[in-house]
């Protein structure tokens, strides 16, 4: 499936690939993105060199359908959390799903989604430093029809802003979002009193249009459902009665106000608060952005609840994998794969081995975890025998592991695919990564920007 990017730089939409990026053929020509389906490269056939992260077209195309569906039967809006990613193919493919906009981390962030085609973001962080308000300025100025939001927790970040503004003569004014936090957590105003006296304050400032509310919800994840239904009950109700009190005396500078929140782990806890009836129109946007290529253990499990709590009929997809070559087996039961931390994510657990593929033909793995949630939602598929396992990382080399006395392994040359824990730092240790039929032919690819 060819994806459509309105770049203002081409080269974001249609790419030039060549040897010089990891898991490119190094005895191939470059070849634009939009000629790679063209080559017949099949992954499971050894054609591209391994390690090698790709995304399947199924899943991604799935994910799309059903996040977006998700939110338009809610009444909300999406704007994906870009900093997942940071592909402006990705982007554009969210935008032309439905997305209202992007989100990212930063100012940095902002100018690759904004050159990839992005015309509305919040940047869900606090900006101050004076090369990012400079540089927000520029894009703003720069760009017809762009619009920002960005966040805003403390007087002394505001001070900071009208302070830069000072000794500017055509200083923008910026459109924010008063932070709501929770005590212990990461950033955002934490009681109610002075959130009411910090809305005051920005409505005063002239540097400053106050447009709405936000949080985030998704730093405590332990408990059960019940547990964390009344965690963000409590933190969305001290969302909601902020915005109504803005509301009522007259704080927010917009024809309509955001309410946004929304990671990838409790979205359909946070959905039914964020549009509450206030004196004009109310846009909730969640935030969300795992949910584009999902994955095989952290938000596989989380959102198997999700599913759970909200009745869908289907769930969403692992869409990424890597996929890696048996290099040795110098004892039994014990194969090092070419794959390691350099190449896959590892900050929440250790990757999932999914496939093996001999001679081009692949054999699925079920890879037993003993999470009964997780293995629901993977399945019972076990063409391969389960007891394969991942057991440590180097930089280079993933440790797979088995019985030996009981099982056969893989051989030398054998191709080994993993899943992945929590996609975001799978993403940005790779500069592209090519798109994949079901049967691991190359389609398309994406180019990532971290």
């Amino acid at each position: 499936m060819a994806m459509t990017v309105t770049a203002t730089d081409p080269d974001l939409a249609d790419p030039l690939l060549g040897p010089w990026l990891k898991g490119f053929p190094p005895a191939a020509q470059p070849l634009r993105r939009s000629q790679l389906a063209r080559q017949g490269w099949r992954v499971a056939d050894g054609a591209l060199p391994l390690p090698l992260a790709v995304l399947k077209e199924s899943a991604l195309a799935h994910n799309l359908r059903w996040m977006q569906r998700f939110a338009r039967e809610r009444g909300l809006d999406l704007s994906p959390h870009g900093k997942t990613t940071m592909s402006p193919q990705l982007f554009g493919r969210q935008l032309d799903a439905g997305a209202w906009g992007i989100s990212f981390a930063s100012v940095f962030q902002l100018r690759l989604g904004v050159a990839a085609g992005v015309r509305r973001a919040l940047i869900v962080n606090q900006v101050h430093t004076g090369p990012d308000l400079a540089g927000l300025a520029r894009l703003l100025a720069q760009t017809p029809g762009l619009r920002v939001a960005f966040l805003v927790d403390s007087i002394a970040q505001l001070r900071l802003i009208e302070a830069r503004r000072a000794g500017e003569r055509q200083a923008p004014v910026f459109e924010v979002l008063l932070e709501v936090g929770v005590a212990g957590g990461r950033t955002g105003v934490r009681e109610a009193d002075g959130a009411i006296a910090l809305a005051r304050a920005l409505r005063a400032s002239p540097a400053v249009r106050l447009v709405g509310v936000e949080c985030y919800e998704g730093l405590s994840l332990d408990g059960d459902d019940e547990a964390l239904r009344a965690r963000t009950d409590e933190l969305m109700q001290r969302v909601t009665a902020l915005a109504a009190a803005c509301d009522r005396e007259g704080l927010f500078e917009s024809e309509e106000i955001i309410v946004s929140a929304g990671g990838s782990a409790l979205f359909d806890l946070v959905a039914p608060h964020m549009r509450p009836a206030l004196s004009r129109p109310v846009r909730g946007i969640l935030r969300s952005g795992c949910y584009l290529t999902h994955d095989h253990g952290h938000y596989r499990r989380l959102v198997h609840r999700v599913a759970q709590r909200c009745g869908c009929s289907d769930e969403l997809q692992p869409a990424l994998e890597v996929w890696t070559a048996v290099q040795s087996t110098p004892e039994p039961g014990l194969a090092l794969l070419s794959g390691g931390r350099r190449d896959l994510s590892f900050d929440i657990e250790l990757p999932h081995v999914l496939a093996l593929a001999r001679a081009g033909r692949v054999q699925a793995v079920h890879q037993a975890t003993g999470d009964a949630g997780n293995a629901a939602a993977a399945g019972t598929k076990r063409d391969v025998d389960t007891a394969w396992r991942i057991t440590a990382l180097n930089d280079q080399h993933a440790y797979l592991r088995w019985d030996a006395a009981r099982v056969a392994g893989p051989a030398v040359g054998d191709l080994v695919a993993l899943g992945i824990s929590h996609p975001c730092t799978t993403f940005d240790k790779w500069h592209w990564m090519p798109i994949v039929d079901d049967d691991t032919r190359v389609i398309d690819a994406v180019t990532i920007h971290f």
